[in-house]
């Protein structure tokens, strides 16, 4: 009778699991469609250490998915790390974007690795944004760069990249806080789950030796 209850309590125990893998997978796939669309807009913009940034992001996600589907808690335990540094990367891209302390959203050292002078995707394609194209150039304008007049934004370049930033960090923050309850999950049913249906925990008894050696009867001749 225990040992029925024990096979049905894992049953349950591997149902909720399943459930929790599934919903842990649509979530990420949403968040890796925004990491995508943010990817796009960086590489418009020739903004290339978001894209390595965002590449590898991505990568870690499907990491991350990969042990989520497959109940591996170290790989859920290091998509919930990258999190952590993911989060701080996009305070620092608000903080760049803002000019807070010392940075500053015109240096081409940050974000092009001083290989482009361009600034976001959205500093010209912003809602509203209407661009001048402006001719002559200055004497000081690169050769194979337009100098043009941006005006009519409704908002911002910079408060859109703050935007996006944003949204990026809560949706980290809820995943770090899924990916932790989805790790607890699986560490505390990790013993007590059968995960191929013929073990049981706390009906399992180890071999017991037995010895080889028979007794015979002695007799004592007279």
């Amino acid at each position: 009778m225990e040992m029925t209850e024990n096979k049905e309590r894992n049953r349950e125990t591997g149902r909720q699991r399943s459930n929790e893998g599934e919903e842990m997978e649509e979530w990420r796939e949403k968040r890796e469609v925004s990491v995508l669309e943010r990817q796009v807009i960086d590489f418009l913009g020739y903004q290339w250490a978001p894209i390595l940034i965002n590449f590898l992001h991505i990568i870690i996600v499907i990491l991350g998915l990969f042990g989520t589907i497959q109940f591996r808690p170290r790989y859920v335990t290091g998509y919930a790390a990258w999190l952590v540094v993911w989060m701080t990367w996009n305070v620092f891209i608000i903080c760049f974007y803002l000019e807070v302390g010392d940075l500053s959203r015109d240096s081409d050292l940050v974000l092009t690795f001083n290989l482009s002078m361009h600034r976001s995707w959205w500093m010209e394609n912003g809602p509203g944004c209407r661009v001048t194209p402006i001719t002559p150039p200055p004497s000081w304008a690169p050769e194979d760069h337009r100098y043009i007049s941006i005006s009519g934004c409704l908002m911002d370049f910079q408060f859109i990249e703050v935007a996006h930033s944003s949204l990026q960090i809560l949706l980290a923050l809820m995943g770090f806080i899924y990916a932790c309850y989805v790790v607890k999950l699986i560490s505390e049913e990790e013993d007590s789950f059968d995960f191929i249906g013929g073990f049981d925990s706390y009906g399992y008894q180890g071999p017991q030796k037995t010895s080889h050696l028979q007794l015979q009867p002695m007799y004592m001749s007279k």
